[in-house]
């Protein structure tokens, strides 16, 4: 398994350290491994994200498994130039099982018996499921205000749930103090990068149900930013591979009460403006300080892409149009297909000098857009 290395000093930690963070405080990414995905070989493997297990820093472990990945990509009725990726049909209903699965194999690889992770809620639900089936306690540390149907979720698959009061940030900062105890692994989505891995085989898939080739733009959710580095992973190696041609413009979606990162897009900063937690009911994208947030905004800008923020009200909009084609989404999910509808229909902001560049991208002629979470997770 590869190690894990530091994104600013370049200090080197084998991974059953358990390590999550350098010791200067930079963020770990897993070090350089081989790469070599057989496209041959792909049509008589199993429907499951494990069919990439080249492009995995760890070998497949049929135990862990649920049968998670290769969710339909499916077109949508209303706008003839998007498809919507349904990975709110994953076991826990969100695309955060892909990620799960791996840090919960790596786990058990490592004879780790207790887990702990913070998270808004889809995340958390997806580490009790697959630390559940992997055999290893696990402890959730969510905000107080998470949604009941996610606490719900979280305690029928074991886990003990921490309810922290105030923000996410609280919640954040509270399971860095509880971080670190001998024997329990920190399973972080955002500071675990193994976890980047398993989320990246959500591009693998656009790529491979798309005939081998990838679309114009992708439009992700942006919160903590996993969806994010997961793609800009995943097309950096299918053209590293000589597999595509070129990367899809990412464009990047934020909802308009905290959106640090598409102010510091607009504005030219190389890190996340300073913003107050505003309030949403996109609550898996209300992180007002995300970690990777410099790593975030140098992959958008990578590949000529941007980053965009829309109100609630256009949120619940979408949400409704979403439902009428028959596709029921939590408003995290909700908001890419906001983005989009809002350049079709020319109701962004005029002024917003990311919206300027966002209106093309968000209208060319293939757009993919992920639906990553189930509408039954937040209230209606």
């Amino acid at each position: 398994m590869p190690d894990l290395v530091c994104s600013e000093c370049a200090a080197v930690y084998p991974v059953e350290s358990l390590v999550w963070r350098c010791t200067c405080g930079g963020l770990l990414d897993v070090a350089e491994f081989d790469i070599k995905v057989d496209a041959q070989a792909l049509p008589g493997r199993a429907p499951s994200l494990w069919r990439y297990a080249e492009a995995l820093p760890i070998a497949v472990d049929p135990a862990i498994t649920l049968g998670e990945g290769f969710t339909p990509l499916v077109p949508s009725r209303a706008l003839g130039h998007v498809q919507f990726k349904l990975d709110f049909l994953l076991p826990t209903l969100s695309f955060k099982d892909r990620g799960a699965v791996l840090l919960a194999t790596l786990a058990q690889r490592l004879g780790v018996t207790n887990a702990m992770v913070d998270s808004s809620g889809n995340a958390g639900t997806a580490m009790a499921a697959y630390f559940g089936r992997a055999g290893i306690g696990c402890t959730v540390y969510v905000p107080e205000s998470t949604s009941p149907g996610k606490l719900a979720q979280m305690r029928a698959h074991g886990a003990t749930v921490e309810l922290v009061p105030g923000s996410r940030a609280d919640t954040a900062a509270a399971a860095l103090r509880a971080a670190g105890r001998p024997g329990v692994m920190y399973a972080s989505h955002v500071y675990h990068p193994y976890f980047l891995h398993g989320v990246k085989t959500y591009g693998y898939e656009i790529w491979e149900q798309r005939g081998r080739s990838l679309p114009e733009t992708v439009v992700v959710p942006v919160g903590n930013g996993t969806l994010v580095l997961g793609c800009h992973l995943a097309f950096s190696e299918l053209v590293a591979a000589g597999l595509a041609e070129r990367m899809p413009r990412i464009v990047a979606v934020q909802a308009a009460a905290c959106s640090p990162l598409e102010q510091a897009m607009a504005q030219g900063f190389a890190m996340p403006a300073a913003v107050d937690g505003g309030t949403t009911f996109a609550e898996g994208i209300a992180i007002a300080a995300p970690p990777r947030g410099r790593q975030i905004l140098s992959a958008v800008r990578a590949t000529g892409g941007t980053i965009v923020s829309v109100s609630d009200r256009q949120t619940a909009g979408a949400r409704h149009e979403l439902a009428d084609e028959g596709l029921f989404v939590e408003p995290t999910s909700a908001v890419c297909f906001a983005a989009v509808r809002a350049a079709v229909d020319s109701t962004f902001d005029k002024a917003s000098p990311t919206w300027a560049v966002a209106a093309s991208l968000l209208t060319a002629e293939s757009v993919v857009v992920p639906l990553c979470g189930a509408g039954l997770k937040s209230p209606v």
